[in-house]
């Protein structure tokens, strides 16, 4: 098949070896070329704007800028992109976030590796995929919440998407000088982002913050967050 015929594919994951593990095993694939590598979040988001690949693959939990964050982001500049979630959580609300935010399709680490490569053609066709376990697992729910509207509405405080690349970067233990040049602003800018958190989350602490960020799902557990 021609290069311009494949389908076109952004890798965003911040663990090199298992960035590897997946090149190696779509570079089999006869109608499937990987055309970049994110590390972060950040790098996904501009990777996407710069080489508009027609899939990419996203893992939730990654370093300066979480996945679901950056899924928005790209999701809201360039609509047309098919993100496709691999992630180590399969958490119904983490499952039911990306959904919500507009991702294609689910996987985890542990599915079958030949599921990778069905599951790209499936979005990019226009399709939703998922993990079996999780469609099995949605299909239930919905069957058991019918009519249940709002089951999965979040009641946690609305932040903006700025806000919550700072709360992420304050959560990782980065001082207001480092957030400055990761996010290109200012430090006097960095502190009120810092102050309308404490304020709206009525929080007064860095480690309070970096729990709720825990809980939230900014790092590590459960999504729980409104994105506005």
């Amino acid at each position: 098949m021609n290069k311009e015929k494949r389908i076109t594919v952004l890798l965003a994951e911040d663990h090199m070896i298992v960035r590897e593990g997946l090149k190696h095993l779509l570079a089999i694939e006869h109608d499937v070329l990987v055309v970049g590598e994110a590390s972060n979040g950040h790098q996904a988001v501009a990777m996407t704007a710069k080489l508009r690949p027609d899939v990419v693959i996203m893992d939730i939990a990654m370093p300066q800028l979480n996945g679901l964050e950056a899924t928005r982001q790209i999701l809201h500049d360039i609509p047309g992109t098919r993100i496709l979630i691999l992630s180590a959580h399969s958490d119904d609300a983490y499952v039911e976030r990306v959904t919500t935010l507009g991702a294609a399709g689910y996987l985890i680490k542990q599915t079958s590796a030949h599921f990778l490569s069905e599951a790209i053609r499936e979005v990019h066709k226009g399709n939703t995929y998922f993990s079996p376990s999780i469609s099995s697992r949605r299909s239930k729910l919905k069957h058991e919440t019918l009519n249940r509207k709002g089951l999965f509405i979040s009641t946690t405080v609305p932040l903006s998407s700025r806000e919550i690349e700072v709360l992420q970067l304050i959560a990782e233990g980065e001082a207001n000088k480092q957030i400055a040049s990761a996010l290109g602003i200012s430090i006097k800018t960095v502190e009120k982002h810092r102050d309308h958190l404490m304020r709206k989350l009525d929080i007064h602490d860095t480690a309070g913050l970096t729990r709720y960020a825990i809980e939230a799902g900014i790092i590590e557990s459960s999504v729980q967050l409104t994105i506005i």
